[in-house]
């Protein structure tokens, strides 16, 4: 009688990309709803700014999600390579919409900060904002680990931006907490404008390798001079017969 299956190895099965892409639509959609309920009883626009990232978490979790899929498709007439590629167009993606909103952010943030508005409820607000940033750093964790097993840039890109998020929350909070501290109204612009070079420079660098894994650019130098050494080994030590190599190329 074959043994049973144990929870640990259960719940590693259920780690797949395609089944974490899912928890992340998921997840997204609970916290669009405690960032913007944070944004609606604080009038922070850091908290605004906030709920926009996680807007495009779910838009980019689920074009992550359709591209997982694609790049699943076993090899065909049309595409012998198969179609794991797909998986750069969502980093890709991705990191435009990342782009994108770092921009909105920056503007509402800098037309709050010349006109600075009080805030209410701030205990409120920055409960709500810890209880999604929880949501978002464990499922991020998880995301990085199953990445890993499964070479899943996708998955990755989408890890890298819940951690994003994350940090945009703390200087969030952090903002938050020096306004209740200080009256200083201003902070909370300050923390918005943080946050959104902090996502633009996020988002440059996710269209920058996705850009470079779609042109098949090649492994580091040194990682190039591992292999060609080793291959020279070969051929001088164990190889039988004349054995040559010539112009290795990698990706």
């Amino acid at each position: 009688m074959a043994p049973s299956s144990t929870p640990s190895a259960a719940a590693h099965a259920w780690l797949t990309p395609r089944n974490l892409l899912w928890a992340s639509v998921c997840v997204a959609v609970v916290t669009i709803a405690l960032k913007t309920l944070a944004w609606y009883v604080t009038g922070s626009v850091g908290l605004l700014s906030d709920a926009m990232e996680s807007f495009v978490n779910l838009a980019s979790a689920v074009f992550a999600l359709a591209m997982v899929t694609v790049a699943q498709l076993p090899a065909d007439d049309n595409h012998p390579y198969g179609h794991h590629k797909a998986e750069y167009f969502s980093s890709g993606f991705e990191g435009l919409l990342i782009v994108g909103v770092s921009f909105g952010i920056l503007w509402a943030a800098v037309g709050r900060l010349f006109d600075p508005q009080p805030l209410e409820q701030v205990g409120w607000g920055l409960a709500l904002s810890v209880l999604s940033s929880a949501f978002n750093g464990l499922l991020a964790w998880v995301m990085f680990r199953t990445a890993r097993t499964h070479r899943s840039i996708a998955l990755e890109a989408d890890a890298r931006h819940l951690v994003t998020d994350v940090w945009t929350s703390v200087g969030v909070l952090v903002g938050l907490v020096g306004v209740a501290l200080t009256g200083w109204l201003w902070l909370d612009a300050v923390a918005a404008i943080m946050v959104a070079l902090n996502i633009l420079k996020e988002g440059v660098e996710l269209v920058w390798r996705s850009s470079q894994g779609l042109m098949d650019e090649a492994v580091a130098p040194e990682v190039q001079a591992t292999i060609d050494a080793t291959l020279q080994r070969f051929v001088q030590g164990q190889a039988a017969g004349a054995v040559r190599f010539d112009h290795v190329s990698t990706r």
